[in-house]
């Protein structure tokens, strides 16, 4: 083919909304680390953010307000080419004179080398970009999120932390050169440390940034006065939740207080069931001391990246009760260490029932964030004893329960009034509200028959929980009468701290709803793009799920906008606007339902799908759902679905989908295949063919593998069956298939034949 054809061809595509072929050419970045993760408000400096793929960037944004991100270097590593070239030409000047300029060149040259040499960074970590960053004094603190913009797109969102402390950064960590490299080339050596580096000075309070390299461990020294209660509280794993390529899936932080003379005071590898430590001594007389991290099991690498905030700082412990009613005032008693209270006031306004922080001030520092529920059921509290069916505090549904496992082996036991056919639905909120509690709950009739029982019960909205510790049960009542709710610890702990709230009442189904991916990447002008939606169903709700784009900007279209009934995730595809804009956008959607007669509204949360140690994944919420379109691409007709959806498939029989673009288009699709992308089992393409001004798919579905009134959306891909041209207008031979786009979504619903 020549290459005219070939730019008709792509001509074409630019107006059928598929991808052109350089997004092939355009890995779409992602970024591994932040380093330091975090700084303080009013402060100016740099940070270094490694990933992958980012090439030619050039923005960095943050969410919320306050917060600039400018590029100052992009640091590509070096290839085995340019690693060549380097060498020789430190060879080529060691046999020059020596003058200022010579000198300093091989001085640049060893240092890129050393640098290269000393890495042997992880292909996903390897580029490195250095951004300065501005936080402004009246910024909100909390966590941010951070983002880069390059050509292909943009990055995954990582934690970047907006705080109050002073800050100490400790150098960027470099694995030191390998030992046969270092006799050979003697002149390496002074980059090398001849010792073990001793530890760093900081004044408290502070927030210590550090990176964990293989078998390394950080030490800092500091001063304190007797009596203090010192707080050593460690942000690890929840900077960079997950590890996709190790066990156990995240950085697991190790840190030891020692004094003076060495001597181990305290340890700590986790805080109650959060991987990332925090340790609490008060300190015996005035002195030295000092704490070191390091990874439980001495792994490490540029993505061991920590935050540690050390000083005589508030920490709460423990709240009581973990909610309250909508409407309602009250008081919340507080547990932990420097407060400067013990119970905190509360009030609720126009709050919708959800989850919310609560922070207590000290002065002019905060304390860690710990959850508050707000819910609209009545509410009660725990009253003992209540540890048998025969001593069961009685309560009236529907209700809301506030109390404590306050005791190893402790068991509450409430009863209520029941009828025949009557549906209960019981559920646990403890671990989800930062309570160690990992309950259990059963459900028995007057004669002690059990009718239900629950231990762990997956939520799949709290991505970053990997034990759901929390019950949940549900039962119909077999006959008028007494029933009693038994809850306990699966581990028969328990103590002040191990507070809960238990939801008895008739079910209240509900949803919610997460979108992936929540940086929408490379996005091109008239372009179709693939999102998934998430379904977390609640109560037995399984109705149809409708999906609304909510105050976007002109252009940005849904195709597929519905979550079928009974459906957990659906395919569908954003079209964005024909032309470019200056900065990236957030998105808001919303999912419409109709329970019980009447509308719920709930927001579309984004997030990252992210795979824990090889395997396991989960969904993280993040603060945007960000959309770039940086290109104006030519200017073409949109392609569209000609027909009515959704498309009706037989089962056990065929479909004729036909999809056409605006009169005046080229048609040149004989050069291309298309492929449906994850289709529900039983579906497949049968055949694809020209059709008009567009295309024509006949879909197939297997009546022994889908069901009349099955629902969702299909989603095409589009790749070139051969290769474009070089720049000298020939042809790569051998060049595998490339994708060069996405169709709209396609509604579709199996009927019968």
């Amino acid at each position: 083919m020549s290459p005219s054809r070939w730019r008709a061809i792509l001509t074409l595509l630019a107006g059928l909304a598929l991808l052109p072929a350089a997004r092939a050419q355009q890995p779409v970045p992602h970024i591994g680390y932040l380093y330091p993760a975090g700084g303080r408000l009013g402060a100016d400096f740099q940070i270094t953010v490694g990933g992958q793929f980012l090439n030619n960037v050039s923005r960095g944004f943050v969410s919320g307000a306050g917060v600039q991100a400018e590029l100052v270097e992009y640091l590509k590593p070096l290839t085995p080419k340019e690693l060549n070239r380097l060498r020789e030409r430190m060879q080529h000047l060691q046999k020059q004179p020596k003058d200022a300029e010579t000198m300093k060149e091989l001085r640049e040259i060893r240092r890129k080398l050393a640098e290269f040499l000393g890495r042997r960074t992880n292909p996903a970590l390897a580029d490195r970009a250095i951004f300065r960053i501005k936080i402004a004094a009246d910024a909100e603190p909390g966590r941010r999120e951070l983002r880069l913009g390059t050509p292909g797109g943009l990055s995954n969102p990582l934690v970047f932390c907006v705080d109050q402390l002073p800050e100490f950064s400790k150098e960027v960590a470099k694995q030191p050169l390998p030992p046969e490299f270092l006799a050979q080339r003697p002149r390496f050596r002074e980059t090398q440390n001849k010792e073990p580096e001793g530890p760093a000075n900081i004044t408290l309070p502070v927030i210590v940034n550090g990176q964990i390299m293989p078998g390394g461990a950080d030490r800092y020294r500091f001063s304190a006065k007797k009596g203090a209660q010192l707080i050593v509280a460690v942000n690890a794993r929840e900077l960079i939740p997950y590890l996709p390529d190790a066990v156990p899936g995240w950085f697991q932080a190790s840190v030891t207080l020692f004094d003076a003379q060495g001597n181990e005071l305290a340890y700590a590898d986790h805080y109650r069931f959060h991987p990332d430590p925090v340790l609490h001594y008060v300190i015996p007389h005035d002195g030295q001391y000092t704490i070191e991290i390091h990874d439980s099991v001495y792994r490490g690498r540029e993505d061991f990246v920590y935050r540690i905030a050390v000083g005589e700082l508030p920490f709460v412990t423990g709240i009581f009760p973990l909610g309250g009613r909508i409407g309602s005032e009250g008081a919340v008693e507080l547990k932990g260490w420097n407060l400067p209270l013990s119970t905190l006031a509360w009030h609720t306004k126009d709050q919708p029932p959800g989850v919310y922080p609560l922070v207590v001030h000290k002065g002019q520092w905060l304390s860690n964030t710990v959850p508050f529920a707000l819910d609209t059921l009545p509410e009660c509290l725990e009253q003992e004893p209540n540890d048998s069916p025969a001593a069961a505090q009685r309560v009236s549904l529907p209700v809301v329960v506030n109390g404590r496992i306050d005791r190893p082996g402790d068991r509450d036991v409430f009863s209520f009034e029941g009828h025949a056919g009557q549906e209960i639905v019981a559920e646990v909120l403890a671990r989800r509200l930062d309570s160690p509690l990992d309950s259990v709950l059963k459900l028995s009739d007057a004669a002690g028959r059990q009718l239900a029982f629950n231990d762990d019960y997956e939520d799949k909205s709290c991505g970053l929980n990997t034990h759901h510790a929390d019950s949940w049960l549900s039962a119909r009542l077999p006959a008028n009468g007494t029933y009693y709710l038994s809850l306990s610890d699966a581990q028969h702990k328990g103590g002040p701290e191990y507070a809960y709230r238990v939801r008895i009442s008739p079910p209240r189904p509900d949803f919610e709803l997460r979108i992936t991916p929540s940086s929408i990447n490379g996005a091109r002008a008239t372009e179709s793009v693939p999102l998934t939606v998430y379904a977390v169903r609640k109560d037995g709700f399984s109705g149809a799920i409708v999906l609304r784009l909510k105050d976007a900007p002109d252009g940005f279209a849904l195709s597929g906008g519905y979550v079928p009934a009974g459906a957990e995730k659906t395919p569908l595809t954003l079209a964005v606007p024909a032309t470019s804009l200056q900065e990236p956008v957030n998105l808001s959607l919303e999912g419409h339902a109709t329970i019980d007669g009447r509308e719920v509204v709930r927001p579309v949360v984004p997030a990252e799908d992210m795979m824990q140690a090889f395997a396991y994944r989960h969904l993280v919420p993040v603060k945007e759902l960000k959309v770039a379109v940086w290109t104006r691409r030519m200017a073409g007709p949109m392609m569209h679905i000609q027909g009515k959806t959704p498309v009706k498939i037989p089962a056990g029989g065929t479909a004729r989908i036909r999809l056409g673009a605006d009169p005046g288009s080229s048609t040149l699709l004989d050069q291309f295949r298309f492929e449906l992308r994850e289709p529900p089992e039983g579906i497949a393409v049968r055949k694809i063919t020209p059709a008009g001004k567009g295309i024509e798919i006949e879909v197939q579905a297997d009546a022994g593998k889908v069901k009349s009134g099955l629902r969702g959306n299909l989603i095409v891909d589009a790749f070139a069956t051969e290769p474009p041209p070089t720049t000298k207008g020939k042809f790569r031979p051998n060049r595998p298939h490339a994708p060069v786009g996405t169709l709209p979504a396609i509604p579709f619903e199996i009927v019968r034949r």
